[in-house]
């Protein structure tokens, strides 16, 4: 436990070295990594969201591809193809995606045919050309931004595709104060990305991984994750609620933030901080919440409410 809390302590202060005033969206960031999991950064334009996937990049001694998402992108480019050689036999060439560490940059801007090539690699971290199944390094994550669908160029990501990111978190804009900072930094003769070098090796994210799979779930912890996603599929508000794989994912997203805190079990304060990043980007409002001016996040605040918290016991 205390190797793992001197790690990403490490983790954390190295990207604060170009990631100003975000605390709780890095935490949240290598939550998702501890849990295996790939992670949407949805925000407007401007606000550092591919910086912070690059800073988490650089700070890992993994493999790092990033792709840039444009209408003309195909899927072969994503997953890869196979040409014939010299000799006439076959040969594959591997894609952008055969990588430990994937930046899918404005993934929103290209058709949902190319987006769907993802699926089989987020789920099951393997591709398949041509009958031909290509396993991928571990630790393998996918760091996809966008921005919001209602700018120019973009297509909205399918709902079997939104189910499969493990949680989806936004930047904001930063703090006065923090902008200052920011600007101080940047406006400098060196840039700050630069200056960062890997503080983790894959070996130490895959036994943290490992770690956070054995952090303890008590029988009450995982009752109140199926109350909270039971109550999401029986509510007007919602045409599409928490599917399965969402409360095994709120579940490992709970591990994760209790191992972040240096803890080897969890208490119900994990599964509150983590089911809005979790949950809320599979949920589709109906008409009547939208009607009532009503977001995913003030929905799931509301059934929470409505969900009895199970005591701690000490």
């Amino acid at each position: 436990m205390q190797h793992s809390n001197a790690i990403l302590s490490a983790l954390k202060q190295n990207i604060a070295k170009v990631v100003v005033g975000k605390d709780d969206v890095v935490e949240l960031l290598l939550t998702a990594l501890l849990c295996e999991g790939h992670i949407l950064i949805e925000d407007v334009p401007g606000v550092g969201k591919t910086t912070l996937c690059s800073a988490l990049a650089r700070s890992l001694s993994c493999s790092f591809k990033r792709i840039q998402f444009t209408p003309d992108i195909t899927p072969s480019d994503i997953t890869g193809y196979t040409v014939p050689s010299i000799t006439g036999e076959m040969q594959y060439r591997p894609g952008a995606i055969l990588s430990q560490i994937v930046l899918a940059d404005e993934i929103n801007r290209t058709s949902p045919k190319t987006q769907s090539a993802l699926l089989e690699v987020m789920e099951e971290r393997q591709v398949t050309v041509d009958g031909v199944t290509y396993p991928l390094a571990r630790p393998f994550m996918v760091l996809a931004t966008q921005n919001p669908v209602d700018f120019v160029g973009t297509y909205p990501l399918p709902e079997a595709q939104m189910d499969r990111f493990f949680m989806r978190i936004s930047i904001g804009y930063p703090t006065v104060e923090d902008e200052m900072d920011i600007l101080a930094r940047y406006c400098g003769a060196s840039a700050p990305m630069q200056t960062l070098s890997a503080v983790c090796s894959a070996e130490d994210v895959l036994s943290m991984q490992q770690q956070v799979k054995g952090t303890y779930a008590s029988p009450e912890v995982r009752a109140y994750v199926a109350a909270i996603c039971a109550a999401t599929r029986n509510t007007p508000y919602l045409t599409l609620g928490a599917s399965t794989r969402a409360a095994i994912a709120l579940v490992r997203a709970a591990q994760g933030n209790a191992l972040l805190c240096g803890r080897d079990y969890i208490i119900p304060e994990d599964v509150q901080r983590m089911a809005a990043p979790v949950l809320c980007h599979r949920f589709v409002l109906s008409a009547d919440a939208r009607m009532r001016g009503y977001t995913e996040q003030q929905v799931l605040s509301e059934l929470m409410g409505g969900v009895r918290i199970p005591v701690r016991l000490k």
